[in-house]
């Protein structure tokens, strides 16, 4: 399913009917889009596990639908809601969801094939995109990149060197099964989106980035940015995949990075040479109308050291431990562990 974590499926999905499986979580981790890198982060799986379910819990509270059934613990095929798992002392790894049909998504001559992909999921699909939030805009940013502040009504002529707080939300949308993803104007989107409707999704997008602020708010995090993917059932739009996550979204605590970015940063200050070989193994490949970016790279990533795993390691089970306001995992304060990520 993904570089970070394993999909078993326990009944298919078929045309009309949602079927029933679960993502395993593991330790891996990935960074700009390259899949599985050479380090396992522990306890990871087991952090992004809980803190997705935490929060799959608090939209179900507030009547957003999702995909999620529950976690299993220990191998066992009981279903339990989260609070059960953690009051018998186990984090999960392992998130039991409803599932849909994911058809294939052609390449041909250059483009994705979209129409065949939608005549095949008929009423019961994956909806092909990420609907992405933004409440700040930080330093690592892609929206930097691609736009101007004044495109926001920002009165700044161009980026400051420092986050940018946003008044309102802004809400954007990316491709999802592209091998090099890309942001879309609204009218692409509601192509992409087939009978779901884009107003409902961002709708959705919004609902969910108000929870999720308003949790984070609770345990002194930031909520900066994060996005959702849904699934598209006879008409109803669930949230899907995992919610508000250190690896989905950007949270920051005094002014530090507490997600996948400490990571993501670290690797641009000291392994510049494969960052920049990725950037232009994607350049090359859209140039040349390629799927498969990453056969160009002419680099690899080399591992990281022990102590900045251990770091990593801390900073994903305090940060989860401050989330969900519960001493879930043998770990530093959130305090400590931003102060070494800070030192990295």
């Amino acid at each position: 399913m993904t570089s970070v974590k394993e999909f078993r499926v326990d009944e298919p999905a078929t045309a009309t009917d949602l079927g029933r499986g679960a993502f395993v979580f593991t330790d891996d981790y990935s960074v700009f889009d390259w899949g599985k890198m050479p380090d396992e982060i522990p306890e990871k799986g087991a952090s992004l596990c809980t803190m997705g379910a935490f929060n799959f819990q608090l939209l179900e509270e507030n009547h957003i639908p999702t995909h999620y059934e529950g976690v299993r613990v220990d191998g066992t095929d009981d279903v339990l809601d989260l609070g059960e798992a953690l009051s018998a002392g186990h984090a999960p790894e392992e998130m039991v969801i409803a599932l849909t049909q994911v058809p294939d998504l052609p390449f041909a001559d250059g483009e994705y094939d979209y129409e065949a992909y939608h005549d095949a999921a008929g009423q019961n699909y994956l909806i092909p995109l990420e609907i992405v939030f933004r409440n700040r805009v930080p330093i690592g940013s892609s929206l930097r990149k691609r736009t101007d502040p004044a495109d926001h009504g920002l009165e700044f002529e161009e980026w400051p060197d420092e986050p940018v707080d946003l008044d309102t939300p802004i809400v954007e949308f990316s491709t999802k099964y592209e091998e090099q993803d890309s942001y879309l104007g609204r009218e692409a989107a509601d192509r992409i989106a087939g009978a779901a409707s884009v107003d409902q999704l961002e709708e959705l997008a919004l609902a969910v980035n108000h929870i999720v602020t308003d949790q984070a708010a609770e345990a002194g995090l930031v909520h900066e940015d994060g996005k959702i993917e849904c699934l598209y059932h006879e008409g109803q739009i669930r949230v899907a995949d995992v919610v508000g996550t250190f690896d989905e979204n950007r949270f920051s605590y005094d002014g530090q990075q507490v997600s996948k970015e400490v990571i993501r940063q670290y690797h641009k200050r000291t392994q510049p040479e494969w960052v920049d070989a990725v950037g232009a193994a994607k350049e090359r490949a859209k140039a040349d109308g390629v799927a498969d970016w990453k056969s160009l790279c002419e680099s690899s990533p080399e591992p990281l050291d022990e102590s900045v795993i251990g770091v990593a390691r801390d900073l994903y089970c305090a940060g989860t431990n401050a989330y969900v306001g519960g001493d879930v995992f043998d770990a530093p304060s959130l305090d400590d562990a931003v102060d070494a990520a800070r030192s990295l």
